[in-house]
């Protein structure tokens, strides 16, 4: 493993991105990084903790925070999510906003803009998806944007094609404090190998199932072996709250499990550059999310209330 970068004119710090849910901060995040660090999906409110995603650029190191879609929050799951989602906001260098072209200022933006104005660090605003919004309308919320709130920089990028990715990159990378590199150059991320495998199985849990099945599905790593060949043996338990919820997971015969658990096995088998064998079990936990286990388990604070 390489080693961290030495203190001499290095700079490193911490970028929160914010923003609504389904704006594209997983996805961006992974461009950043140039792997998979976060799941995407077209489920909102995918990602629940804070995963960091590292990279570096030049002399500089990059700590991305991928906190949370910010919504307004109806049960105790969400309000973990949402406070999570702005302590991240609070301890970073840098905040940048992601909005989503498309949607513009609607209503959960303006929310996200009022909170913005009580933060003291740094702020940019990315306009993301901007290959499918027309020019005068990619000006015209920019301004309206800034309007409200002072930027440092603004930014129109796709998060998807990876147009105007670099240039953000550059600029980000400028803007971090001097300071020694606090990872080594060759890590991608903080998240425990075994917390990204059950990030990636929940990912295609949604691809599969994502009109039928509640997003509060949660996966587990139950167990982690290398084995002798070099091959890794995992147990994953897919956690749902009802029994009905069971019943999609598992699919006709058996079906959608085998389906979720091929898709998810051959991605964790590139992300480890090893021969995989997965085994996935499905259970109910009636309640689980007013558990505080729980939400430790899955990096959040249990909110008291």
């Amino acid at each position: 493993m390489a080693e961290a970068s030495p203190a001499a004119e290095t700079r490193c710090g911490f970028v929160a991105l914010i923003g609504a849910p389904n704006a594209g901060k997983s996805t961006l995040i992974n461009v950043l990084v140039g792997a998979k660090v976060s799941i995407v999906s077209r489920k909102v409110q995918t990602t629940r903790a804070l995963i960091r995603g590292i990279t570096t650029q030049g002399a500089a190191q990059m700590i991305f925070v991928d906190t949370p879609g910010i919504f307004a929050p109806r049960r105790r799951l969400d309000r973990a999510m949402v406070t999570t989602a702005w302590s991240g906001a609070h301890e970073a260098d840098l905040v940048v906003l992601l909005v989503d072209a498309r949607k513009g200022l609607d209503e959960e933006a303006e929310a996200i803009l009022d909170k913005l104005k009580a933060l003291r660090a740094p702020r940019a605003l990315i306009l993301n998806k901007v290959d499918i919004v027309a020019k005068q309308a990619l000006l015209a919320l920019a301004k309206a944007v800034n309007e409200r709130v002072k930027f440092e920089a603004t930014f129109m990028i796709s998060a998807l094609t990876g147009d105007g990715v670099a240039d953000l990159k550059s600029w980000l990378a400028a803007r971090m404090p001097l300071g020694p590199w606090l990872y080594p150059a060759d890590q991608m991320s903080d998240a425990p190998l075994r917390q990204l495998a059950a990030e990636i199985t929940r990912e295609k849990l949604f691809e599969r199932l994502h009109q039928e099945l509640p997003y509060q599905a949660t996966v587990e790593t139950e167990v982690w072996k290398e084995l002798r060949q070099g091959d890794i043996r995992i147990e994953q338990t897919i956690f749902v709250e009802r029994e009905s919820q069971r019943k999609i997971v598992l699919g006709k015969g058996g079906q959608a499990i085998k389906a979720i658990g091929e898709a998810a096995r051959r991605e964790i088998a590139e992300v480890v550059d090893a021969k995989v064998h997965l085994f996935l079990l499905v259970k109910v936990r009636e309640g689980w999310g007013e558990d505080p286990e729980r939400y430790r388990a899955m990096g959040l604070e249990f909110p008291k209330e």
